[in-house]
């Protein structure tokens, strides 16, 4: 995650927006399985509580070196680390406070009751079925009947897999859509930056950014599938790290893939005169084409 974000903060001084030294100031705050939360980096105090005076050496690699490091390794998202913790504390047999720990820990790093079900019935076929058995008990109590958290959206399971917010619904420009989109801001200071995501089909409206001198906008793919057509031109396919680089008094549109959610991060540059022109929906016919691709 932190390699993703660094990557940004060097686009954006490419661009001589922004000073590196505040932006590599803020990057490690950012938890990537909170997309884009500001969170503190994982602690664990329990191994110097319970074997501090006993076995100092062993709270040690617990506390500092297996959460310590281990856990704040940004190479595996926190929801996959928690996955490959429970199979292989269930292989082992583990059923004692320590799955309850882990299976509560999956549940605060977005593991579902859905996905915590498939996840031991798939295991009970490999570890053995009385270690399913045991592990499933443990985790009604953590995924209880009442627990809504199972209810999962679209949106949801979507917003799992990228590292920024969704945000709300983007109501203040609606207008200029076909379909449903949502706002996050990611950045309100020095560069205005902002998360844009589009349910499957949703695009904006042709529009330009004007600007005098300068001005433009840059689109950096955070998840999905998208395009960016520009008039005139074949569409571009946007993925997640795909940089668009789009001079001012340029007439485009982008959006969603039809069978796809879709996020960009908006950069605005800086120029003088600068304004916002929207125009005519992109036409269905343009678009349908797309879900051809």
């Amino acid at each position: 995650m932190k390699k993703k974000i660094l990557a940004i903060f060097l686009i954006l001084l490419s661009s001589e927006l922004v000073n590196i030294n505040s932006c590599l100031a803020e990057s490690d705050v950012i938890d990537s399985n909170k997309k884009g939360v500001n969170m503190q980096k994982i602690t664990q105090t329990a191994g110097r509580k319970q074997l501090g005076d006993f076995a100092p050496e062993f709270a040690r690699f617990n506390d500092d070196v297996l959460f310590g490091e281990n856990w704040n390794n940004s190479d595996i998202d926190l929801k996959t680390r928690s996955i490959i913790t429970l199979v292989s504390l269930i292989s082992m047999g583990i059923t004692d406070n320590s799955l309850v720990y882990h299976l509560e820990n999956a549940k605060k790093n977005g593991v579902t009751k859905s996905e915590i079900a498939a996840i031991i019935t798939h295991n009970a076929f490999y570890a053995g079925w009385p270690k399913a058995w045991a592990a499933f008990n443990l985790a009604k109590t953590v995924w209880n009947d009442t627990d809504d958290s199972s209810i999962t959206t679209e949106k949801d399971k979507y917003e799992q897999t990228i590292m920024f917010p969704v945000g709300e619904k983007n109501t203040v420009y609606e207008k200029y859509f076909t379909g449903q989109s949502y706002l996050a801001p990611v950045s309100t200071n020095q560069v205005k930056i902002y998360n844009v995501t589009f349910e499957p089909k949703c695009r904006n409206n042709w529009h330009v950014h004007k600007a005098k001198t300068g001005g433009g906008q840059i689109l950096i793919g955070v998840g999905g599938r998208g395009y960016y057509q520009e008039w005139g031109k074949e569409p571009v396919e946007i993925k997640e790290g795909t940089v668009i680089n789009i001079p001012a008094n340029v007439k485009r549109w982008h959006g969603a893939a039809p069978h796809s959610w879709f996020s960009h991060l908006a950069i605005e540059v800086e120029g003088e005169g600068t304004s916002n022109e929207w125009l005519e929906p992109v036409g269905d016919k343009l678009y349908d084409e797309l879900g051809a691709k």
